[in-house]
């Protein structure tokens, strides 16, 4: 970027008709959220939810939670309440704790962390070992993320055919310096939850930190398991996971940026609280790594966890569990489409047995679609919530559209290519 090309800082100031006609404007080709057009990024359970956590959010919009002690009490204890409310979901025993974040990059990051002391304080190692993770090669590059500020070793594990990770290798890959191990639930690409009952024994085994990363299932898969829809158990019932991370900001329906994180005991908590009091200001204590942090998203969280109660979420996964039944139908009707995993949860994943999907792809792109995708295997993903439900019929007939036209262009290509 050259000086001249730079936007320059208005002189003078704008009023608000003005600069609501100029943001309209400026984002009048940007998928609408609620059109069901993008794959990933916004998450609805129903409009009325989605009102409520909209007004709570503005109603504290000035909020800063990192002065929940002090200044904002009220905000402070809605913290508290919804932390309380995911200990339940996940079973937690009575000395567990939990932590309200600003998304799942951070839970990861201060999961890691608690880990990170907890293993050098048990082997009376410091900064001259490097620890490292054992994970799956489809765990969040949040884990990855965190390991280049800590300075530790990541372990990918390869996929079996279900496309979850292997214990197996998992177990291979373990050494004297192995911190944590982690599985997903489910894991983001495939939508799969990876073997955690495995993964518990093994932890318990090797008497290594065993890390959830339910940031995506974590507040529906619970409910999906009490509508009677079959999940393979992921939280604290597990005696070797330690830790749970889980946005409330996906499948809790809450405004962003709003993420919870769970330790089995209190202890762990203590660990990654940073507590500095060398300043001339004092002691400056944060039990997440962000300072200042949106009470808008904590008050949200608590409005719409309020709002739905138990019964709305299960009926939220009645619903959600249906419309996935509705998609997969229709999916599987469509000439050539494989599905590289059956969903555990919502996600959806899924390919093509002798087209490039990646230019079925670019057709739904052009016709509007936001789609997601997936490398290994070459795929198309979606996360399904219920704005995806009234578009489903287009969304299921652009790609039956789509699907014949990349057939019909390599088939014409093939054919031009014999002569």
């Amino acid at each position: 970027m050259t000086l001249s090309s730079r936007t320059p800082f208005p002189r003078s100031g704008r009023e608000w008709p003005d600069l609501l006609s100029d943001m309209r404007a400026r984002t009048e080709r940007d998928a609408d959220p609620l059109e069901g057009q993008t794959a990933i990024f916004f998450f609805l359970s129903d409009p009325e939810t989605y009102q409520v956590g909209k007004r709570a959010y503005m109603e504290f919009f000035s909020e800063n939670a990192l002065g929940a002690a002090r200044a904002y009490p009220g905000i402070g204890q809605m913290e508290r309440e919804v932390c309380d409310y995911g200990l339940e979901l996940f079973h937690a025993p009575p000395e567990a704790r939990g932590i309200f974040t600003t998304g799942g990059t951070e839970s990861i990051f201060v999961a890691v962390r608690a880990a990170r002391e907890a293993f050098r304080a048990k082997n009376g190692v410091g900064r001259e070992t490097q620890l490292n993770i054992v994970m799956p090669v489809t765990g969040h590059p949040a884990f990855d993320k965190s390991a280049i500020v800590m300075d530790l070793e990541v372990r990918r594990a390869p996929l079996t055919s279900d496309l979850r990770v292997d214990v197996s290798v998992m177990r291979e890959l373990i050494d004297d310096n192995t911190m944590m191990l982690v599985g997903s639930a489910p894991c983001f690409p495939h939508g799969v939850i990876d073997p955690l009952t495995e993964l518990s024994d093994l932890a318990v085994e090797r008497d290594v930190w065993l890390h959830t990363d339910a940031c995506v299932g974590g507040w529906v898969a619970p409910f999906f398991e009490r509508i009677g829809r079959g999940t393979p158990t992921f939280d604290f019932r597990l005696p070797g996971v330690r830790s749970i991370s889980a946005d409330l900001h996906k499948f809790g329906f809450t405004p962003k940026p709003a993420s919870t994180l769970y330790f089995r005991s209190g202890e762990d908590v203590e660990r990654t609280t940073f507590r500095l009091g060398y300043w001339p200001s004092g002691v400056y204590t944060t039990a997440t790594f962000s300072g200042t942090r949106p009470g808008a998203a904590v008050a949200a969280a608590w409005a719409v966890l309020n709002h739905l109660g138990i019964e709305g979420y299960e009926r939220a996964a009645r619903n959600q569990a249906e419309m996935v039944d509705r998609y997969v139908s229709g999916l599987s009707a469509i000439e050539g489409l494989i599905f590289h995993a059956r969903p555990d949860v919502t996600i959806l994943n899924f390919g093509a047995e002798d087209l490039d999907i990646y230019s079925v792809a670019d057709g739904m792109r052009a016709r509007g679609w936001v789609p997601g995708l997936t490398t290994t295997p070459r795929g198309m993903h979606t996360m399904l919530s219920m704005q995806h439900e009234p578009a489903r019929e287009r969304y299921l007939s652009d790609l039956r559209d789509c699907f014949g036209t990349v057939r019909e262009a390599q088939s014409k290509s093939a054919s031009t290519a014999t002569y």
